[in-house]
């Protein structure tokens, strides 16, 4: 076989990132197949590859007997000892396919694996590398944004996929080229390749940024306990220092409040509630309730987690929020049904 064949196949590997060993039998499978249509589909072709000695041996096997009843399988003890002298009847031999012939089937296969296989291979690996990036905020630059439905065309690395509008942080605009976080939410092979599922409203996208951005979290020493997000509008956020001597807000906050102000750029008008997470479900949320002060909270049904926090009168509507946003994510992050009072006024969240 000519060299320049296994070349061209490592070369095409290299480029492709294809593992050679897959191509070249991707190649030998495809030769196999083109050379049985010669012997009506019977399963007696063989093909090796050698790339190190740059030698390829397509052959093949037919018994010899006595009376040929298929001559796609068999040959006589003459015909046999005509190709290899040392023949005997009830045994095999091996018969190679002539050099010109699989000339012009290996380059016609190779043009075809070329064409399918790499593909193949191509979105496998596009698959592998992106289930390891599952849940995790990678780099994208935005290629192109339809105008009719928002939806974001955007680059990963050497892949495409969309963003939805309902994916984006709303009020944002995004343009063509512009480079951008996305948060993976699910990895799924099709059969026309995998869907990378990416988001910029879940809040897997906020709990990543603060991962990134404060040290203390990547390395456990603080911990995320809880977080819910209406994207656009606000996020809250629970985290714990596992060491008594690191205080969870302030590292979340960061020096001069720098750590803090790099999420809230990313996430532009969006408002983001830091609070302490506490077993005590009281303590916990009366802290949720922020940015309004409450008063006390009572333990109405322990068993369903329903509760009743009193606010001061002129904070009732900070802590129930526009449109019920601050107690509805309140509710979410606790885990608790909350009922808001003020001077003596009941306010149930329904």
């Amino acid at each position: 076989m000519n060299k320049e064949f296994f070349e061209a196949v490592e070369e095409i590997a290299k480029e492709k990132s294809i593992d050679t060993d897959y191509l070249y039998e991707k190649i030998a499978n495809g030769i196999i197949a083109a050379v049985k249509h010669d012997y009506n589909g019977k399963d007696i072709v063989h093909c090796d590859i050698d790339p190190e000695k740059k030698k390829m041996k397509v052959y093949v096997t037919k018994d010899v007997v006595e009376e040929v009843e298929d001559p796609d399988t068999q040959l006589t003890l003459a015909q046999a000892q005509a190709i290899r002298k040392s023949a005997k009847t009830g045994k095999s031999i091996d018969i190679q396919i002539k050099t010109k012939d699989l000339g012009r089937i290996a380059a016609q296969t190779a043009k075809h694996v070329i064409r399918q296989g790499i593909r193949e291979a191509e979105k496998a690996n596009v698959y592998e590398e992106f289930k390891k990036k599952d849940k995790e905020l990678v780099s994208a630059v935005v290629n192109r944004v339809d105008p009719t439905n928002g939806t974001a065309v955007i680059e990963l690395g050497k892949t495409f996929t969309l963003l939805p509008w309902q994916e984006q942080i709303p009020g944002e605009t995004l343009r063509e080229g512009d480079n951008i976080k996305v948060f993976i939410m699910s990895i799924d092979e099709t059969p026309k390749g995998p869907r990378i599922m990416v988001s910029r409203a879940n809040a897997g996208f906020v709990k990543r940024l603060f991962e990134n951005e404060v040290p203390e979290i990547f390395d456990g020493t603080v911990e995320i306990k809880a977080i819910t997000r209406e994207a656009g509008v606000r996020t809250k956020i629970a985290v714990y220092s596992n060491d008594e001597n690191v205080d969870a807000l302030g590292a979340c906050i960061g020096p001069r409040g720098q750590r803090i102000a790099n999420i809230v750029d990313v996430l532009g008008d969006e408002k983001v509630d830091i609070i302490n997470y506490s077993e005590n479900p009281a303590e916990f949320v009366a802290a949720a309730l922020s940015p309004s002060d409450v008063d006390e909270v009572e333990i109405v049904d322990e068993k369903e987690k329903i509760c009743r926090a009193t606010v001061p009168a002129d904070k009732l509507s900070l802590a129930i929020g526009a449109k019920g946003q601050n107690v509805r994510l309140a509710a979410k992050l606790t885990g608790w049904k909350i009922d808001i009072k003020a001077d003596g006024v009941f306010q149930p969240n329904n």
